[in-house]
C-alpha cells in the first residue's frame, strides 16, 4: 500500500507540472482512480491519500465494492461499456456514467432511475477517432441529439468524454483532445444557459499531459496508481 502513496504523489505532481507549464490551477484537474479489478484495501489506500473519485468498468464487481464500502464523499463514477439490461443498477448506484453512447442508454437510465435520488451526472462518449471498433456519437450526430437529451429526466449533462487511439508523441496525443475540446465548446454555446455542462473526461495514464494541455478536468489514471491489473 505504500507504492499506492507513492504513486499517488508522482501523478499529482506529473499533473501539477503539466498545469502550470499551460497556465492552469492543478487543482483544476481531479483525478479518478481506475479501480477495476483492484481489491477493497488498494481503495482504501487510496481514498487514504485524497481521492475521492473511483472509476468502476464491470458492474457487479462495482456493486459489490460499492455496498461494502462507504466512506465520507467517495463518488462512483461508471466508465465501462453499457448493457441495456445493466442500466437500471448502474442509474441506482453510482454518482457518474461516462460511457453513454447512444439515445437508447441515455433514456434508460433516465426512465430507470430513483427519482428520489440526486440527478445522475452523465459524460457521452464520442468517438472521436471515428473507429469502427469503437462505440460513441459520432462527431456529427452529437450536436443534433443534445437538445433532446438536455430534456431527459433524472439525469444532468455533464460533458464529454473520449479514449482516442493510441499515439506515441505529444503532438499527436493533443489532436483528438482539441478536437474533443472544439466539439464541448460548440455544445456549451448551443447549450446556452446550461451551466452544469462542464466537464471534459479524457486522459489516462499514457496521455494525460497532452489531455491537460486541452483542458481535460477529468483524468482516468489505474496503472500509475494501483500498479498492474491483477
Amino acid at each position: 500500500m505504500h507504492a499506492i502513496k507513492q504513486n499517488i504523489s508522482s501523478l499529482k505532481r506529473r499533473i501539477a507540472n503539466s498545469a502550470n507549464q499551460c497556465g492552469r490551477d492543478p487543482s483544476s484537474v481531479r483525478i479518478i482512480a481506475v479501480s477495476k479489478k483492484h481489491n477493497l484495501d488498494s481503495i482504501k489506500a487510496a481514498y487514504d491519500q485524497g481521492i475521492r473519485d473511483f472509476g468502476e468498468n464491470y458492474l457487479q464487481e462495482a456493486i459489490q465494492k460499492i455496498e461494502l464500502y462507504k466512506p465520507k464523499n467517495i463518488i462512483w463514477h461508471f466508465i465501462g461499456p453499457i448493457q441495456s439490461n445493466k442500466t437500471k443498477l448502474i442509474a441506482n448506484n453510482f454518482s457518474w456514467v461516462h460511457s453513454v453512447d447512444r439515445i437508447k442508454i441515455a433514456e434508460r437510465l433516465s426512465s430507470q432511475k430513483n427519482p428520489d435520488l440526486p440527478d445522475l451526472n452523465v459524460c457521452l462518449q464520442v468517438n472521436i477517432d471515428d473507429e469502427t471498433s469503437k462505440v460513441g456519437f459520432s462527431k456529427n450526430e452529437i450536436m443534433t441529439v443534445i437538445p433532446y437529451l438536455q430534456e431527459l429526466s433524472g439525469i444532468k449533462l455533464r460533458g464529454l468524454m473520449a479514449i482516442p487511439k493510441f499515439r506515441t508523441t505529444m503532438d499527436e496525443q493533443r489532436k483528438p483532445f482539441y478536437e474533443l475540446q472544439q466539439l464541448f465548446m460548440r455544445i456549451s454555446n448551443q447549450m446556452q444557459n446550461n451551466t452544469s455542462f462542464d466537464t471534459l473526461s479524457m486522459g489516462m495514464s499514457s496521455d494525460l499531459e497532452a489531455a491537460i494541455y486541452e483542458n481535460t478536468n477529468l483524468v482516468r489514471v489505474g496503472t500509475d496508481i494501483f500498479g498492474k491489473r491483477p
